[in-house]
């Protein structure tokens, strides 16, 4: 739950970093910048060059995710540790271009584009993460899918079910820690980058330092 939850705040933070300072630019969210696009196209602006590239960088950061994955379960290892370091150093890029080149004005300079891709990178290894390493805790990105659940779950508590009743119970505690560090993780991250722009990242950064390190003493439980 302590990774679930880590990770889910990680993610409500970044996305809202990304779209405040970016544009409007969803770093761990691709539906959004489909979105975004489409809203774009009919109000006749201008078409934000990130935007555009945001979904190929997305499917080409997970399938070398998933190459990662697959080149560590062949040597019996777990990866888990080495994708959240790579995912921290892909962040603290995207802090350190977002923050030499702010304040940013042109959604389509080099500085905001380049940032902006970088995050997107990052978030896309913490995406193919929850998808192969977290397979049963649901998606730590977005919690549209996290909060269906959890009020299915929740019906299902209140019906009284004797046979559903276990594994309801422990899938919403799951899912509920989850929605609320996410939560979390985006009041707070709107409230930091307001105050430090893009060097409030270093909070998500040493969060996911701190579950590697988890990871690195305790390799059995995060198995």
């Amino acid at each position: 739950i302590g990774a679930t939850a880590t990770l889910s705040f990680v993610g409500g933070f970044v996305d809202v970093v990304g779209f405040i300072a970016l544009f409007g630019l969803f770093t761990a969210h691709v539906t959004g910048n489909f979105i975004m696009l489409g809203l774009e196209m009919v109000h006749a602006t201008k078409l934000a060059i990130a935007k555009l590239l945001a979904v190929p960088i997305f499917i080409m950061m997970v399938a070398l995710t998933r190459l990662f994955v697959l080149h560590y379960e062949k040597r019996g290892e777990s990866p888990w540790r080495e994708m959240l370091l790579a995912q921290a150093a892909l962040l603290a890029c995207f802090m350190i271009a977002g923050g030499l080149t702010a304040p940013h004005e042109d959604p389509n300079e080099l500085g905001p584009v380049v940032a902006g891709l970088l995050g997107v990178a990052a978030m896309a290894v913490q995406n193919a993460g929850s998808r192969l390493i977290l397979a049963n805790h649901g998606p730590t990105t977005m919690m549209t899918g996290n909060t269906t659940q959890a009020v299915i779950d929740l019906v299902d508590l209140l019906r009284g079910l004797p046979e559903e009743y276990p594994q309801a119970r422990k899938q919403l505690k799951l899912l509920v820690h989850a929605i609320l560090a996410f939560t979390a993780g985006a009041l707070l991250g709107a409230y930091a980058y307001v105050t430090f722009s893009f060097w409030c990242l270093i909070i998500p950064i040493v969060a996911l330092l701190a579950v590697a390190w988890m990871v690195a003493v305790k390799p059995a439980a995060s198995a």
